[in-house]
């Protein structure tokens, strides 16, 4: 599901369930994240989908890339994987109004 800065930052505040989920590169991500995110690189393929196949369905993901088109594709895969709550940022972390920090 895509969601608006604003949607994505306000719904991930009052989530007491939530994982923030990183689906750039090693080097993207190094540069700076949404904090508390972890890094599966969407670009690793098979890696990433039996990655994303092993995290706890039960979570609410925040998904985010730099500009959304990665995540909104890492979405669609978690879906199809069980995963039922998985948020894209729209405009990615190019958008972001929020704090950005070193991993």
């Amino acid at each position: 599901m895509n969601l608006s800065q604003e949607d994505w930052a306000s719904q991930l505040e009052g989530d007491v369930n939530a994982v923030i989920l990183d689906v750039r590169t090693e080097d993207e991500y190094n540069d700076g994240i949404i904090s508390n995110a972890i890094n599966i690189d969407i670009h690793q393929g098979p890696v990433f989908v039996s990655e994303i196949d092993a995290l706890d369905k039960s979570k609410n993901y925040y998904v985010y890339c730099r500009s959304g088109a990665r995540s909104a594709k890492a979405c669609e895969i978690m879906n199809e994987l069980g995963i039922e709550n998985a948020f894209n940022l729209s405009g990615g972390i190019l958008g972001w109004d929020g704090e950005i920090v070193s991993p």
